[in-house]
């Protein structure tokens, strides 16, 4: 029942977001279920591979980290590897395969909590740990949505969170909820602050100018909006700062709410 939960949630996400891409761009996006590697059966295969999965989804992680979605591809990776795209082929059958490989071995840095934590601090470790590992991975928050994310490193933290706040008293359809609510605090943060290292390396400022710049402009601005930036009179402008606090302000609310429903 858990996971079923979990996986009903994260299809409906799925659909949603694929649903307003093709609204957007008018252009059928593939079948996120059918182009899983995940979901499909193991393709039939013959001889030995020169490469492991493992060495090709560690090779596919240092390009997408260094360089983006874009600029993964077959030969890329190939050449990287200093090997022919037969070895890779043998593993996966095109680049979104490589990409659910990459997601779910993100998904795997995600620390665990160990059997009988209690669920409060345990759950806020996974949450933090969840946001920080997204940001290492920073092309990944781009997949959400769009990848069906039901892995086997993905999966075991779903079926970890889930269990811990079942363990606290949660009903098994509420836990999945209060789970997916969680995750999705973490992954919304993440995408946020992603976002703004993407503003900084494009801008060609450092942080801390084009931090100004935007104190800058908030300081034009508070004649006409003076809720919006009063609150920032005590302490100069720290966005970085600011993105931390703001996620552990929602963390914790987020944490007392399910408190107070046990």
């Amino acid at each position: 029942m858990n996971l079923l939960v979990h996986c009903a949630i994260q299809w409906n996400t799925v659909l949603l977001t694929r649903t307003l891409c093709e609204s957007r761009y008018h252009e059928r996006m593939p079948d996120p279920f059918d182009s899983s590697v995940w979901t499909r059966p193991p393709r039939s295969r013959s001889g030995t591979p020169a490469l492991s999965r493992d060495q090709i989804v560690k090779a596919a992680l240092e390009l997408l980290d260094a360089e983006g979605i874009d600029g993964l591809s077959m030969r890329r990776l190939g050449a990287k590897l200093g090997s022919g795209a037969t070895s890779i082929y043998w593993h996966v059958a095109n680049k979104d395969d490589l990409l659910d490989l990459a997601i779910d071995a993100v998904m795997g840095e995600v620390r665990l909590p160990a059997a009988g934590t209690d669920w409060r601090p345990a759950a806020a470790a996974m949450v933090r740990d969840l946001r920080d590992v997204l940001l290492r991975h920073s092309w990944i928050a781009s997949l959400f949505g769009v990848r069906l994310n039901v892995g086997p490193n993905s999966m075991a933290l779903a079926e970890s969170m889930i269990t811990l706040l079942e363990q606290a008293g949660f009903a098994a359809e509420e836990a999945a909820y209060a789970a997916s609510a969680l995750s999705s605090h973490a992954i919304g943060a993440a995408i946020t602050t992603a976002a703004w290292h993407t503003a900084v390396a494009r801008s060609g400022m450092t942080e801390a100018d084009l931090t100004k710049s935007v104190a800058a402009f908030q300081e034009q601005q508070r004649e006409a909006y003076p809720h919006v930036s009063g609150w920032q009179e005590a302490a100069p402008l720290d966005l970085p700062a600011m993105q931390r606090a703001t996620f552990e302000y929602g963390l914790e609310r987020l944490l007392d709410g399910l408190a107070a429903r046990l």
